[in-house]
């Protein structure tokens, strides 16, 4: 598998997609990928009447980033066969935005097993956010409401482990509710063979094959069910995980 798994697309005060764009050029053109098929099903924009308007914004938003890199991008919600458009696919990226949105889609649609066909058979894969966590064996480590219930929370299970997208160490003053760690401890306890990733921000996962690699500029924070939380460096090998 050729995999790239980034924990969010912008920081404060950065251009959309800013940090992630050295790393998605050296994606594509080690893959020799011009083209890529975007799933935008994760778009849920308030400003717009339909979900159609949204996906046609966000294809838009995507699209100008990947056209100024040098690649072409094309929405699968333009297909009306969405699961042919999977597999014609040169490479697949899906957006961030709300996790169960984007699952339900997935599987009304039918692509959540076609793309996990595709990506097995070794078709470039690359997600941030909610794209990421579908990556995952369930959409269970997500932050997002759930807006939308989607006929099942399994995900593409293209990794063994869970990914918590920004993951974040503070706890804001005066904020009475649970932390991000206790959270993922609450989902370790019910879930304890499962290895939950907290992929900070500006940080990312890229697999090629039985290898993977934490990379980005911030440190991951690996949760294990009965052990203290262990921070692993940025650069480090992370093929322990697929083991």
């Amino acid at each position: 598998m050729k995999l790239l798994l980034l924990s969010n697309s912008t920081n404060a005060g950065e251009s959309y997609l800013g940090w992630t764009k050295s790393y998605i050029v050296d994606f594509m053109q080690r893959n020799a990928i011009s083209e890529v098929l975007f799933v935008p099903y994760a778009g849920v924009n308030l400003s717009t009447e339909s979900l159609t308007k949204s996906y046609d914004m966000y294809e838009e938003k995507v699209g100008g980033v990947f056209k100024e890199l040098g690649f072409d991008l094309t929405s699968i919600h333009h297909f009306s066969d969405p699961n042919e458009a999977v597999r014609n696919a040169k490479c697949i990226a899906v957006g961030g935005g709300n996790t169960f949105h984007l699952v339900a889609e997935m599987h009304r649609t039918g692509i959540m097993h076609r793309i996990r066909e595709k990506v097995l058979e070794g078709t470039p894969f690359m997600g941030w956010s909610a794209g990421a966590n579908v990556a995952c064996p369930t959409l269970r480590t997500t932050n997002d409401m759930p807006i939308i219930q989607p006929a099942s929370f399994d995900c593409l299970n293209l990794i063994p482990f869970q990914i918590n997208p920004h993951y974040l160490d503070a706890n804001p003053a005066g904020h009475g509710g649970e932390t991000r760690q206790q959270r993922i401890e609450e989902f370790l306890s019910i879930n304890r063979d499962i290895v939950v990733a907290g992929l900070r921000e500006s940080s990312l996962i890229e697999v090629d094959g039985n290898k993977a690699i934490l990379k980005g500029h911030r440190d991951l924070r690996l949760f294990v069910y009965g052990n203290e939380p262990q921070e692993i460096t940025q650069g480090s090998d992370l093929s322990f995980l697929f083991i």
